[in-house]
């Protein structure tokens, strides 16, 4: 069977709900047979049927015949097209969300703030990509008030069509720094970017919302004659000891969140929530409530230590802080890093701004490029996180404040036990 989108958006209408994936299927949900590297959605249609999917959308090539199959020509694009068309018929605020450093942890705070006051559907975890976009604006249903979409990019153009589907009326970037530049090519592509959000919503008038402490976004906005609804750390006092404190004069935020640096973060959803109306005290109390999870920065206390974890991802920008966050730190401290990834031809440069940073800091070192730039510095290195968590395991550390930071690829969680 063929069809239009309207005819899918009636199908998706009666549904419980899209999936991807045969092993969470729900009844009565629209199943998608996408195509990746390692795998073909098309191989697992009958068996969505079977599993009590009421639809299964799948590529013209299937030779399959079932009146449930309903064939495109291809099935990400299908998915694209009807989360598009349901985006049309929503009448809500729509946020995006986009940024180098603490897209996730920024969501996950906006949507604790709104969620004082109004019913706010939010992506899940980080599906921010072609496949996770679609995904999180078909879950906005009749309840939802407000929606976040988180938007993430790796390349040039990657937010173009995110944008398309998405289509935000309220934007935030969290901040612009030195990621993926293998992707990007330099910096000056990471600004051009993330700026796609701010291009879009200028074409679009949308409502900006930005860091006005943040240099480089003053100097984006101010390049595209963008007003923006801004925020600041001004007159806060902010602690880290080693959990986030915000002093804001007549109100005092204790957070559950490790690291200076989310201070920020903190005040884009303060910012959002008062934009639309929340009550401050709410606001806080919300806010003072989230816990971090996914290894984002979370604080664990073992038998032997305090783990500053933070080892969901990181580059040039990201390590900074952490670092620096670390040595706000009372007592003995050591720094378990691993390589961070995707930086292209600046990659030993960038490591060797690290190494160089660990002077008078113990530190121990995961990875072929951090091996590389601590040649020579008396730095120990490991080829991968197993070898250190086993070295540790024979060289235990107690009574110190550690840090775990790394690219995801490197796995840096693994050394967590032996802590």
């Amino acid at each position: 069977m063929n069809m239009n989108i309207e005819t899918l958006y009636h199908i998706f209408q009666a549904s419980s709900g899209v999936c991807t994936d045969t092993r969470t299927l729900k009844k009565n949900q629209l199943f998608f047979a996408l195509k990746g590297e390692n795998f073909d959605g098309d191989a697992f249609a009958l068996k969505a049927l079977e599993a009590g999917a009421s639809y299964a959308v799948v590529s013209e090539r299937l030779e399959a015949d079932d009146p449930r199959l309903l064939k495109v020509p291809d099935t990400l694009e299908a998915l694209k097209a009807l989360a598009s068309w349901h985006r049309l018929q929503l009448r809500i605020p729509v946020i995006g969300l986009t940024g180098t450093n603490g897209k996730t942890t920024t969501k996950e705070l906006i949507r604790t703030a709104l969620g004082a006051a109004y019913r706010v559907t939010a992506t899940e975890g980080n599906l921010n990509n072609e496949i996770g976009v679609p995904l999180s604006v078909l879950k906005i249903d009749p309840r939802t008030q407000i929606a976040i979409i988180e938007m993430g990019a790796s390349h040039p153009e990657d937010l173009k069509p995110l944008l398309s589907v998405a289509q935000p009326n309220l934007g935030l970037i969290t901040n612009v720094g030195k990621a993926h530049l293998l992707g990007f090519g330099s910096f000056e592509g990471v600004k051009h970017a993330k700026g796609l959000l701010y291009d879009y919503l200028k074409a679009h008038d949308g409502v900006v919302f930005a860091n006005g402490d943040d240099a480089v976004l003053n100097e984006m906005l101010a390049d595209r004659g963008l007003d923006a609804v801004k925020y600041s750390l001004e007159g806060v006092k902010v602690k880290a000891t080693p959990f986030l404190e915000m002093d804001f004069g007549d109100a005092v935020l204790e957070t559950q969140l490790v690291g200076a640096y989310n201070a920020a973060n903190v005040m884009a959803a303060l910012k959002l929530a008062w934009y639309f109306d929340v009550p401050t005290e709410d606001a806080l109390t919300a806010i003072a409530s989230y816990v971090p999870s996914n290894n984002r920065s979370q604080l664990l206390k073992t038998e032997k230590n305090t783990v500053i974890i933070d080892a969901y991802n990181a580059n040039p920008s990201s390590m900074k802080v952490a670092l620096d966050n670390l040595a706000l730190c009372e007592g003995p401290k050591v720094a378990l890093l691993g390589d961070m990834r995707e930086l292209g031809a600046d990659a030993a440069a960038e490591h060797k701004k690290i190494v160089e940073r660990l002077s008078g800091v113990e530190a121990f070192l995961v990875g072929d490029e951090f091996i590389k730039a601590a040649e020579g510095t008396g730095i120990k290195t490991f080829a991968k996180s197993e070898d250190l968590a086993k070295y540790l395991v024979e060289n235990p550390l107690k009574g110190y404040t550690v840090l775990v930071k790394g690219s995801r690829g490197i796995q840096m969680e693994k050394v967590i036990g032996a802590l």
